[in-house]
């Protein structure tokens, strides 16, 4: 469709194409006009309508005529619904369609609104915005007010529905999508019942042209009915996702289901006529509706946030169970934090001289990056198996469980002053973990390069001490964004950690553990029952901590294979390299490079902190549908809290809001559990 002339007026372009009886069924007069309309002020363009009526007459002829014949039953039945029963896919079609639009049957609405309409969604908002009486006049004038009507039209309509149907019935019937509604398995299927009333009434039709479905009518009320409960259906779903976890292909075929049961209720609706306004008001909501789904047919950012919406939350979900471990409440608990982080600092500062070590080996940076990997990935699973912490993996966990706490039903009344106090105690149960990784992370370095010293006679930290130290300086190197790299990682890592629960939970997998034939014969069913039980407790973290310690590793040998400055800065490896990088100076370094070392581990820590969970609280936010602005307040409230009792955001002091801010987070938490133990 070409560009036309912007200086072009509807009156000209009425003269040029309608002051005579117009036969062609060419799109482009419509087109031009349409664009000249959208530049005048359309009460003119109703006053040259009234005023001249052969040119209103002419073009009613040109729009009927180009009308006549095109079916529109795939602007209801496919704009706006998703086409594929998987994400990226779907994804891939979308964006195919938005850079190369499809080629379409020309003789359908469907071909004409893309071949008319150069931006939908402007022009949709454009009708909106025009006083109702004149798109009343406007639909009059052309002979349209009642195509509602129209024997073609609700058969169209009634076909559109069947078409919705037949499809939504057989996803609904699938297996793995009836498994998550286990209460309708003893039920009447509503969606056969929907299939079979709008059959019912396609053959009504036949039989009946003028046919005509108004409120109070049986067939109407039957068909409403069955449509809310494959609704139903669809909500009750969902909310078991949270008991038997989902899949990306269920959760779009539950998305899909909804789509179209939702499409055929309003297309129903569409049909209802009680008195002789609705027909008006019914043939203006069809145009609006089939305007509406086209505009957001390849709609990239509406597929993201519904596909993604719920897997996120269920992400987040088995991630917020995991948070709660790492909030401390009583002083006992404090100092139990202290000790796990401690036990994690020896680990790292193992991997610290470890690394080193490994950098003095010949071979390629696949060789590297691989050694570097496992060495990480080993160690992070010792110290998750072995209880320890790792201070940085806290902030993916917590930010979950926080806005789970936020945004929990029947909690919109609480006292921000208790949750503000719940933050306390997560910021010092972070501050204390960072304390005990850097504390011990740093002796034990030190201890091990001066054992190996002593072994082997030979410092073996010298040639590494220049670079190790020269990392720990953000004016002399991307230090700073070294550390947010590795607090991303970690928001990965806790991802990842949520969609292994989620799997294994929608899979069944600790359940098949303990049912497998294999196992219980050649173990007993006591072992088989306790590697069930494993698994579901740790195997999660296991991957996770895997999966962090492979990107930690590859990074910098990757980025160095495309020629990219990359590496990853955590705080407890930073402290066991600051160890390092002394002993390789014999500790003889000045003032600057002490001070602005020392600094850094804690400015790593800093940004390794405020990546990890500021994303996190994203994702958590945005799958429970949170808006940043509806917790400002509570923002402000902990700004004010920290004011008044600064102390308490880092060291276990009582007070008398730990019962509640307790309860607050436990009264959250605990309904979960319950799920769990049931099922």
């Amino acid at each position: 469709m070409k560009f036309f002339n912007s200086s072009t007026n509807f009156e000209s372009v009425l003269k040029k194409y309608f002051s005579f009886k117009n036969e062609t069924l060419s799109l482009e007069p419509f087109a031009e006009l349409l664009e000249s309309v959208k530049r005048a002020d359309f009460t003119d363009v109703l006053n040259f309508l009234r005023n001249n009526p052969n040119f209103a007459e002419n073009f009613k002829h040109y729009i009927h005529n180009i009308f006549k014949g095109r079916p529109f039953n795939l602007s209801l039945t496919e704009a706006n619904i998703l086409s594929e029963n998987a994400f990226f896919p779907e994804l891939k079609k979308r964006i195919l369609n938005k850079v190369l639009p499809p080629v379409e049957n020309e003789k359908t609405v469907w071909y004409m609104i893309d071949n008319v309409s150069l931006r939908p969604k402007k022009d949709l908002t454009y009708l909106h915005n025009l006083p109702e009486n004149e798109i009343d006049e406007f639909l009059n004038l052309m002979g349209a007010s009642d195509f509602i009507i129209k024997p073609n039209v609700k058969k169209e309509l009634i076909f559109s529905m069947n078409i919705l149907s037949w499809r939504v019935t057989g996803m609904a019937m699938e297996v793995e999508v009836v498994r998550m509604a286990p209460q309708y398995r003893n039920l009447d299927n509503p969606f056969l019942a929907l299939q079979n009333e709008l059959e019912a009434l396609a053959d009504d039709l036949v039989k009946d042209p003028e046919l005509q479905l108004h409120s109070k009518d049986s067939r109407y009320k039957q068909i409403k009915i069955y449509a809310e409960q494959c609704q139903e259906f669809v909500n009750i779903a969902f909310k078991n996702s949270a008991k038997y976890g989902i899949s990306g292909k269920i959760n779009q075929s539950l998305l899909k289901i909804r789509q179209q049961t939702e499409r055929i209720y309003e297309i129903v609706q569409l049909l209802v006529i009680d008195n002789d306004e609705d027909v008006l008001l019914k043939s203006k909501q069809l145009v609006f509706n089939i305007l509406n789904y086209k505009s957001h047919k390849n709609n990239i950012a509406d597929l993201i946030n519904d596909s993604t919406r719920l897997i996120s939350h269920l992400i987040t979900n088995h991630t917020a169970e995991a948070g709660t471990h790492y909030i401390t409440s009583t002083r006992k608990e404090y100092m139990t934090m202290f000790y796990k982080a401690s036990g994690g600092g020896i680990i790292v500062g193992a991997l610290c001289v470890l690394k080193m070590l490994y950098g003095y080996i010949p071979g390629s940076d696949f060789s590297h990056a691989f050694l570097y990997s496992m060495n990480y990935a080993m160690g992070f699973i010792m110290i998750y198996l072995m209880g320890f912490t790792l201070a940085t993996k806290q902030p993916a966990m917590t930010a979950a469980t926080m806005t789970k706490v936020l945004s929990e039903e029947g909690n919109s009344q609480r006292n921000n002053t208790e949750f503000a106090h719940l933050v306390s105690k997560l910021f010092r149960s972070q501050f204390i973990a960072f304390v005990g990784n850097v504390l011990l992370a740093f002796p034990v370095a030190l201890a091990i390069i001066y054992g190996l010293d002593v072994f082997f006679s030979q410092n073996l930290a010298v040639d590494r001490s220049d670079k190790l130290l020269k990392d720990l300086d953000p004016f002399k190197s991307k230090a700073i964004l070294h550390a947010s790299i590795a607090g991303f990682y970690l928001f990965i890592s806790g991802i990842i950690s949520g969609n292994i629960g989620n799997n294994s939970v929608f899979y069944q997998i600790p359940e098949r553990i303990a049912k497998n034939l294999s196992i219980r014969s050649f173990f007993g069913k006591k072992f088989a029952k306790g590697l069930s039980k494993y698994y579901a407790k740790n195997w999660p973290g296991i991957v996770s901590n895997f999966w962090f310690g492979v990107f930690l590793g590859a990074t910098a040998p990757v980025g160095l294979f495309f020629g990219l400055d990359l590496d990853i800065r955590h705080i407890t490896f930073a402290a066991g390299n600051f160890a390092l990088g002394l002993y390789g100076k014999d500790f003889s370094v000045d003032s600057y490079t002490f001070w602005m070392s020392f600094f850094t581990v804690f400015l790593i820590g800093f940004f390794n902190f405020l990546v990890s969970f500021s994303l996190s609280m994203f994702l958590a936010f945005r799958s429970r549908k949170m808006n940043f602005g509806q917790v400002s307040e509570i923002y402000k409230e902990i700004f004010k809290y920290f004011v008044k009792h600064p102390l308490k955001f880092f060291l276990p002091l009582s007070s008398g809001l730990d019962k509640r801010a307790d309860d607050l987070m436990s009264s959250t938490i605990s309904h979960k559990s319950e799920k769990s133990e049931e099922h």
